[in-house]
């Protein structure tokens, strides 16, 4: 599956759940999660990976800050980590 197709679905499948995916590029700040998925009353940030990706050492840090700040970050390898997110986010008031 190619990276824009997963990207699309992502998209799409928020956009159903009454919310929106932004892609999210943060100059002078690297490592940042590449997508801020916004739904009624939360926040997620969110890194797509190819299956076989990898986070490097300065997303590694940037997803710690984050998330010691209370933040939810979620990194998604493939379609099958984005459909189980989506069902997270179906199935969970405050995932």
């Amino acid at each position: 599956m190619f990276e824009k197709q997963v990207e699309k679905f992502l998209k799409d499948e928020i956009k159903k759940l009454g919310g929106i995916c932004y892609k999210f590029v943060s100059p002078g700040n690297s490592g940042v999660p590449d997508r801020i998925v916004i739904l009624p009353g939360r926040v997620y940030f969110v890194e797509l990976k190819t299956e076989k990706g990898r986070l490097s050492p300065i997303q590694k840090r940037q997803i710690k800050k984050l998330s010691d700040l209370g933040q939810k970050v979620f990194v998604l390898y493939g379609m099958e980590d984005v459909r189980k997110f989506i069902n997270i986010l179906k199935g969970v008031n405050h995932a």
